[in-house]
């Protein structure tokens, strides 16, 4: 009987058993809720775990409903979520569905994931400017934080060397920065940073034609260079004399109004040289004066890797020559000086060789700071310049098909140090280098010179002139007349329609011996020289 008795309690106890795990397997769960809900979480910060519970049946899997927010992710056995958020989201409404074979319930998370609290805390931003050209903006921030602050701002996004203050005063002002957006960015000593909002700045100006107006400096002051305008817009500006021989070359861009130097530099440092667009579209840089030394090297500039490479030697050392790029392609160099011998003899320079070689026959004088002129017949007319004794009236006319120099009419003035510019009708504007306000075109149908007009302003030598698009040539700059002599700004303009001088607006500084290039948009580029001292700035002619 005992036997029995406790079998059958054993059968009880077994049905029990078996009937309570028939209800787990069966029963759908229910009441599930997270152990943080409502959540708010910051970017950047793990979170701590968020844990479900439930009553009902066991659950076998869970998923959520739209996806987490990033950085965050649910384990779908354990149903506990975890991470780091990557970004902010907006408060949003997250379902979780709890399942098993019977059933499923679901619970609704609410989470939100904000951007944490910034350690900088900016609570003045960069306003706006607008200046005149010429004139300066000074831009500033307000900033605080638990440490120290640190600044660096940026131009258009890029840093500003040495701009490194709660505000920055910027250079003065030229057309070129109009439009330009000033931002700074704020560091602190933990490593945090936040960069402000960008100001504008508006360059106004009331420029119009006859206007010059101030552009980016040179990166050295040079009087005594050369300026090349290059098939790409660009202007080459080399060597030149600001106490020394310089060696350094730039490059000026129209677009922005920045100069900005050349990867390579000068072989030899010169000034008095010349500089030769050839046909290849590289430049020759000839003779010139090296610390009071006259040399005979030349070197070619590339503008494809921005360097310079010597080619082949001047046949004579030379400075104060001319350098005239024929319709052959070749370069005919006419006369100029060494030190007190002033040469009489001319020699080609072949692109194709990379060599020099003598005319055939040489100049009749010798002569430095004459012009030559390539005429549309093909011939180069020399005229005037500077003999060691006196200036000079002759004229000459060099012939490429024949490699010979021959007389032509004299000039009605001695001139040195003038300008000769070709017009449009095929005549040649010579003016100044003299004391005198008279001015001479010379024909080439006829091979004379005739009075061209009068100067508003005398301009006795180291003036620029510039042929502009409307067939007027700007005249700029130099030294007047007078004792002593005057250093000018002034500047005309020559109109070859009616033969007659008019001012036009003034330079921004008084120049000697700087460069005047017209650009491919029409305006004209006038550069350094000296004035008082030597001049690393730049104006534009509108």
């Amino acid at each position: 009987m005992q036997v029995i008795g406790r079998r059958w309690w054993m059968l009880v106890l077994g049905l029990v058993l078996l009937s309570l795990g028939c209800r787990d397997l069966v029963e759908a769960p229910a009441g599930l809720s997270y152990s943080e809900n409502p959540a708010a979480y910051v970017v950047g910060t793990a979170i701590s775990a968020n844990t479900p519970t439930h009553s009902g049946g066991a659950i076998d899997s869970y998923a959520v409903s739209p996806a987490l927010p990033d950085g965050l992710s649910l384990n779908s056995t354990s149903g506990v979520i975890t991470g780091t958020p990557t970004i902010a989201a907006a408060t949003a409404d997250y379902t979780v569905t709890a399942t098993n074979a019977t059933g499923s319930t679901t619970a609704t998370l609410n989470l939100t994931v904000k951007d944490p609290a910034p350690a900088i805390t900016i609570t003045a931003q960069p306003a706006n400017q607008s200046i005149s050209v010429g004139q300066t903006a000074t831009f500033s921030v307000t900033a605080t934080a638990s440490t120290t602050l640190s600044y660096q701002w940026l131009k258009d996004g890029v840093a500003i060397a040495a701009a490194t203050s709660a505000s920055y005063t910027t250079p003065m002002a030229v057309l070129a920065d109009d439009g330009s957006a000033f931002s700074v960015q704020v560091s602190d000593t933990l490593g945090n940073s936040l960069t402000s909002t960008s100001a504008i700045l508006t360059v106004l100006t009331a420029a119009g034609p006859g206007t010059f107006l101030a552009t980016g400096g040179m990166t050295a002051a040079r009087a005594s260079a050369t300026a090349t305008l290059l098939p790409s817009g660009k202007v080459l500006i080399v060597g030149g004399f600001n106490g020394i021989s310089l060696g350094s070359a730039e490059l000026f861009d129209p677009s922005n109004g920045t100069f900005t130097p050349t990867t390579g530099s000068l072989a030899v440092p010169r000034e008095y040289h010349t500089a030769t667009l050839l046909a290849n579209g590289k430049v020759l840089i000839a003779g010139g004066n090296s610390f009071n030394t006259i040399i005979a090297s030349a070197e070619l500039y590339d503008p494809a890797t921005d360097t310079f490479t010597a080619t082949g030697s001047l046949g004579a050392a030379r400075s104060d020559h001319t350098a005239t790029l024929l319709t052959s392609g070749q370069v005919l160099i006419v006369s100029g000086r060494n030190l007190t011998v002033y040469l009489a003899s001319a020699e080609l320079y072949d692109p194709v060789t990379g060599t020099f070689t003598p005319t055939a026959s040489a100049p009749v004088a010798g002569r430095a700071t004459h012009t030559a002129t390539l005429l549309w017949n093909g011939k180069v007319l020399i005229a005037g310049g500077y003999s060691g004794t006196t200036n000079l009236t002759s004229a000459q006319l060099y012939d490429p098909t024949t490699g010979t120099f021959t007389a032509t009419a004299s000039m009605a003035v001695p001139r040195a140090y003038h300008t000769a510019t070709l017009l449009p009708d095929g005549q040649v504007l010579v003016v100044g280098g003299a004391d005198t306000a008279t001015t001479e075109r010379y024909d080439p149908a006829t091979g004379t010179f005739s009075v061209a007009g009068s100067l508003t302003t005398v301009r006795v030598r180291f003036h620029a002139a510039a042929l502009l698009p409307t067939g007027k040539i700007l005249i700029a700059g130099g030294i007047g007349t007078g004792s002593p002599a005057p250093l000018l700004s002034a500047a005309e303009l020559y109109d070859p329609v009616n033969g007659t001088f008019t001012p036009t607006g003034s330079m921004i500084a008084g120049r000697q011996t700087h460069t005047a290039t017209t650009l491919l948009n029409g305006r004209v580029l006038v550069a350094g020289g000296s004035g008082a001292g030597f001049l690393a700035s730049a104006e534009t002619y509108y």
